[in-house]
């Protein structure tokens, strides 16, 4: 599979797993996890016509058709509950997921597994899934055109949490963290240029950030 962060979600699926892809686009997802014979029914769906299209056709190019089911709608209300154990939703931005997962929460609540690829927020995104009383069972990172992205499996029991997850031992770790530093340095950069911004309690939180991001970094020894 090409698509690096596509294949860092499939790796996070559980063998055997009744799927449901939200946002499938053109069920590459779908049709890699039915090829690895790591699952053997999905659901894949997608808001718009357009995309639903794409993805039938290449479900039928793939000869996959007995295997992933295409359905249009809104988010998780293509479901009912059961239909699932797992729910992934891949490229759209963390505050986006949340609201998708939020806005159907009998849903959302009835599966075991949850993974997640926000292109962005990811920090806001795990806070909403502890709120809701998830855990996040694992993470690893997956580049894109020199941008590092993250994907989160998130889980009910707090006995399914890794030991130690697959992103502290990525080899992408010190690159992705220097990419967080440098964003977070130029908002610094920019309220350093209001005299009452660099006196709020969310610049001092940002500069606490910058510097737990550093020493993280500066711990890697790999």
């Amino acid at each position: 599979m090409k698509d690096s962060r596509l294949n860092a979600v499939k790796n996070f699926v559980r063998q055997g797993s009744k799927v449901a892809d939200i946002g499938t686009d053109h069920a590459y997802l779908p049709i890699e996890l039915i090829r690895s014979e790591k699952v053997f029914k999905v659901i894949a769906s997608d808001k718009n016509f357009g995309p639903c299209q794409a993805a039938r056709k290449n479900i039928s190019a793939a000869g996959l058709e007995n295997f992933i089911e295409v359905r249009q709608g809104d988010g998780l209300k293509i479901l009912k509950v059961g239909e699932v154990d797992t729910i992934c939703i891949s490229g759209m931005g963390g505050i986006l997921i949340a609201e998708i997962l939020a806005a159907a929460p009998e849903i959302f609540q009835s599966v075991n597994q949850l993974v997640l690829q926000p292109m962005n927020a990811a920090d806001e995104l795990k806070k909403f899934l502890q709120e809701n009383n998830w855990f996040v069972g694992d993470e690893d990172l997956a580049e894109e055109n020199g941008i590092i992205y993250e994907v989160i499996c998130a889980v009910k029991n707090f006995s399914q949490v890794a030991e130690v997850s697959k992103k502290k031992n990525s080899p992408l770790l010190k690159k992705f963290l220097a990419q967080k530093i440098e964003k977070l340095e130029k908002v610094e950069a920019e309220m350093k240029k209001s005299s009452a911004a660099i006196r709020t309690e969310k610049f001092l939180n940002l500069q606490k950030k910058i510097s737990e991001l550093k020493m993280k970094q500066k711990a890697i020894t790999f």
